[in-house]
């Protein structure tokens, strides 16, 4: 006799801080969990308050408020009958770790504290939390006043343990412990564990969805059993970008797909699988059994409650199905313009300001905007509301409703083209079109009459006049010509962001976009505060190479036929230390690692930033992480 269960994952896309959205978002995928049959549903890493909450997590708040969203989750009825698998941070004998929060009709059933923390790269989870070393131990966590009235509980187990239900057994991982050398899974498994839960906060990287889902199925198929993966999606107020991409594996196949780039707040995963599938699965490994019998075991929290039940009898199983990849250029296409939706949406700015000097650099940019008005005008048409309120917003407009990505690119994104007397036709031609063809705002001027005001009043001041090396000047006097032209584009570029809906009386301000490669920040190829200093930067991540290719797939995908003159001028496939020559202060430049997709190049002022944290990485680079 079969032993069907429904189990549900979820990638959300929460707000740091944002705890009363937060809470709606987690009710309303426990409410489609449970409409699709689903006895337990598993939430991302640190869901009630955000992942990227950084130094506020030092706040007594950011506790009490978690505790707080805790307590209403416990209370609403949309959680009976069902198990709820959520995460926030919690403070035991005066040590504060990440924590899953286990819970199930006003119970709390385990808290299961984080035992390995991401803690180089982007992240810094040792700065704000402590890892539980005590590995199968656990002790009493006395529960706030306010939970003990809710749950008629004084305490409950803290630590690590296992969930036994009248039908299975059931253990959590936390993110970076599915990437360690020996992870939980592999004990827990052998000592009968059939469900493994991961919560993650995991942002994007090129390639990496091929890591995560060899990681689960290679966990699954060496020793059985279910896993579910969920993740957070968004930028959480963060300069990252979380790609969702939950899944659901059995037996070393994989049988739900989450979307990896998606502008929907909520989406939940669910699937019906059959434990018997995992026994017989697990007593055909012999290795895996001699194994099993030498474990030491894990504690046990009863629980009276089952996953299947007689009505799933006769329900269909679900049918494993092979996962479909996007192609890096793919990736490239729609993470970064997900992302800048999502960071645009959150400012509360009217759109995106950028320099577009005719360069692959700038034009690759250029795509990834209208690729982002692309994204939403589907999401409208699939009927997303959530999508429609927030670009109604964005363009002042109540009533207005996206159709055309052209006219919503028009809306949202100003392009300029700033020419100087060194400046081709040739480049102001390939920008002009490039922005025909995507609808964008062009702007076209010339920025000599600075210059020359600039270089005056330095004449003015020390009675020399700095000349070109063409015209016999010094190599000193060659860059510093050369510099300054541009960083008056970024002074220009941010005066036109300020003003130039004003100008046209519309209200708002732009987000200044930045269009340095990696390759540029590894090797300093820039001017030091030039038309690189932004306030976001969609293609500080990405490498010259994958810029191209994403490139091409944008001539054939969106027809943009002017790129394809980006793509094969001389400054496209020239090394990249022979195309300028320029100079930044001897003061080191932070570098940007190659493995890291997109982040901002520059912290963006407070007036435009939604309130957050403020930590560690806005002071110092960082490098990628599996987490």
């Amino acid at each position: 006799m079969g032993r069907k269960v429904t189990v549900a994952t979820c990638a959300l896309n929460q707000w740091a801080l944002d705890f009363e959205g937060n809470l709606q978002r987690i009710l309303k995928s426990i409410e489609i969990a449970k409409h699709r049959g689903a006895r337990y549903r598993l939430g991302p890493e640190l869901e009630i308050c955000g992942y990227g909450c950084w130094d506020h997590y030092y706040e007594s708040d950011t506790l009490l408020h978690s505790l707080q969203v805790l307590a209403a989750l416990l209370e609403s009825p949309v959680t009976q009958d069902i198990i709820c698998d959520v995460g926030m941070p919690v403070m035991h004998r005066n040590v504060r770790y990440n924590c899953r929060v286990i819970f199930l009709n006003r119970k709390i059933l385990l808290i299961r504290p984080k035992m390995a923390l991401a803690n180089e790269g982007n992240y810094r989870e040792l700065r704000w939390f402590t890892p539980w070393s005590r590995s199968r131990q656990t002790e009493e966590y006395f529960l706030p006043r306010m939970l003990q009235d809710l749950t008629k509980q004084e305490t409950v187990p803290f630590g690590d343990a296992v969930l036994s239900t009248r039908d299975t057994c059931i253990g959590s991982e936390v993110c970076e412990e599915l990437w360690t050398p020996h992870s939980p899974h592999v004990d827990m498994g052998l000592d009968g564990v059939e469900i493994f839960t991961n919560a993650s906060g995991s942002h994007h990287v090129l390639r990496k969805a091929h890591a995560r889902v060899d990681l689960v199925t290679m966990a699954t198929s060496k020793n059985g059993g279910i896993y579910l993966l969920a993740n957070q999606k968004g930028c959480d107020g963060d300069r990252l970008y979380y790609d969702g991409c939950a899944l659901i594996a059995m037996n070393g196949s994989i049988f739900a797909q989450g979307s990896q780039f998606s502008l929907d707040d909520v989406e939940v995963l669910t699937a019906t699988l059959d434990l018997e599938d995992i026994r017989s699965y697990r007593a055909e490994i012999s290795s895996r059994n001699l194994a099993a019998s030498r474990v030491s075991p894990y504690p046990r929290v009863k629980v009276d409650f089952s996953l299947s039940c007689h009505e799933d009898l006769l329900e269909p199983v679900s049918e494993p199905i092979e996962w479909k990849y996007h192609s890096p250029a793919e990736e490239i296409s729609l993470g970064p313009a997900c992302w800048l939706w999502d960071f645009l949406r959150r400012s509360r700015q009217a759109g995106f300001f950028l320099p577009l000097s005719g360069g692959v650099d700038s034009a690759a940019t250029a795509c990834l905007a209208y690729s982002m008005c692309l994204q939403v005008c589907e999401a409208v048409k699939r009927g997303n509301l959530e999508v429609l309120a927030d670009v109604r917003t964005i363009v002042n407009q109540p009533s207005y409703t996206p159709q055309d990505p052209r006219e919503l690119c028009g809306r949202v994104l100003t392009t300029c083209y700033m020419a100087s007397e060194n400046s081709s036709q040739e480049t102001c031609d390939r920008a002009r079109e490039l922005a025909q063809q995507i609808g964008s705002h062009h702007i076209g001027l010339h920025i000599d009459p600075v210059v020359k005001a600039l270089v005056g009043l330095f004449s003015l001041v020390t009675g020399a006049s700095p000349r070109f090396a063409v015209h016999g000047g010094s190599d000193r006097e060659n860059l510093a010509l050369q510099n300054v032209q541009a960083r008056l584009r970024m002074v220009v570029a941010y005066l036109f962001a300020q003003l130039s809906l004003w100008s046209r009386g519309a209200p708002g301000g732009l987000l200044v976009l930045g269009s340095a490669n990696v390759d540029e920040s590894l090797l300093g190829y820039l001017t030091k505060y030039d038309c690189s200093s932004a306030d976001i930067n969609p293609i500080g991540g990405i490498s010259k190479t994958d810029l191209r290719a994403f490139v091409q797939l944008c001539v054939e995908r969106f027809q943009l036929p002017a790129l394809q003159r980006c793509v094969c001028t001389p400054e496209a496939t020239a090394v990249p230390l022979g195309r300028r020559v320029r100079v930044f202060s001897a003061q080191p430049r932070p570098l940007c690692p190659p493995s890291a997709t997109f982040r901002s190049t520059h912290r963006l002022m407070e007036a435009v930033r939604p309130p957050r944290a403020l930590g560690p990485r806005d002071q110092h680079p960082g490098s990628t992480s599996h987490s």
